[in-house]
């Protein structure tokens, strides 16, 4: 399997640099899902990200497009710094002549105290403007991988209680998935609790998605290699013709009747890889037991270490049909 996402990571880091292969296309693909689940993606995938001449460079435009959506006024604010950057700039490179003129002293020499409070004001400025100029662009950083850790998180596929499978992507607008991973008897534990508020987690939307670390271990024997598998079909991107999203919203509608209160995870190597990756993003050593609710949206809401108190779920969620909800999709 290993030797076989080697020769999958260089044939489409190709298709990226010479036949302008979408980096979307690898994240949605099907077919591809086993090699998503392997370090050699993720290594492709940081290389999309940094958005490189060879690479990725359309993958990283994409996810900027939507970060500015999420922040629309960092580029203003951006602009503000520099511009103010710029303006103390020249002052200061005004002032510093007159700051000689000042330590020297003599006749016509201006007041050194002003002035030197003048070049510190100035300093102090272009510091701070500095500053939050890169406290900026690493916010925009952090931001542009989550969005990618969350369009990773949409393509990992369940299994509903009508053993259809499907991504999490197709339950956008219609549920919100709360992901339970740790040991099993630490899981159980929290699904048996869950049953106690079932109908009011239901109203809200609920949907229990268990992962217990080390199921992937026990699912060796099973066959591998890419095409294995074949999830349920793409959501149309926004770009298709509209037969295609049409079906697209009638399938969602079908999708609702078959959504319970639990679905299963068809490929735990992946999604134990992508809490990983959470968990080290935030601080939490790999293999804690820990929680992940999801908006409507398909966003991560909040997370935390170890099983989720229902009790807090409940006041923290809007039911369904509440103007809340409606905002959140």
């Amino acid at each position: 399997m290993r030797i076989e996402s080697k020769k999958a990571a260089e044939c489409l880091r190709e298709a990226l640099r010479d036949y302008n292969l979408k980096f979307g296309t690898i994240l949605n693909d099907p077919d591809l899902a086993p090699f998503r689940a392997s370090p050699e993606f993720k290594e492709l995938q940081e290389e999309a990200l940094r958005g490189g001449e060879d690479i990725g460079s359309g993958f990283r435009r994409d996810l900027k497009l939507i970060s500015e959506v999420q922040a629309p006024f960092r580029g203003v604010r951006r602009f503000f710094y520099v511009a103010l950057t710029a303006a103390a700039g020249i002052s200061t490179f005004f002032t510093i002549p007159r700051l000689v003129l000042a330590v020297r002293g003599g006749d016509g020499a201006p007041d050194l105290l002003e002035t030197a409070g003048n070049a510190a004001i100035n300093i102090g400025g272009i510091v701070v403007l500095v500053a939050l100029y890169f406290w900026e662009n690493k916010k925009e950083e952090k931001q542009i991988t989550q969005i990618s850790r969350n369009e990773t998180l949409s393509r990992l596929p369940v299994r509903l209680s009508t053993n259809r499978i499907i991504e999490l992507v197709q339950l956008r607008d219609i549920t919100r998935p709360v992901i339970l991973a740790g040991s099993k008897a630490s899981v159980t534990r929290a699904l048996q609790r869950a049953e106690r508020y079932r109908t009011e987690l239901l109203k809200r939307g609920v949907l229990l998605i268990p992962v217990i670390f080390g199921a992937s271990q026990k699912d060796q024997t099973k066959p591998r290699g890419f095409g294995a598998r074949r999830a349920a079909a793409s959501v149309p991107s926004v770009g298709g013709d509209f037969e295609k999203r049409t079906e697209s919203i009638a399938a969602k509608s079908r999708l609702k009747t078959e959504v319970r209160f639990k679905a299963d995870i068809v490929s735990p190597e992946q999604w134990e890889s992508w809490i990983r990756d959470q968990q080290v993003s935030e601080g939490v050593t790999p293999g804690e037991d820990v929680y992940i609710i999801l908006r409507l949206d398909g966003r991560v809401r909040r997370s935390g270490i170890g099983m989720p108190n229902w009790n807090d779920i409940l006041q923290e969620l809007p039911r369904l049909e509440d103007l809340m909800s409606k905002l959140e999709r």
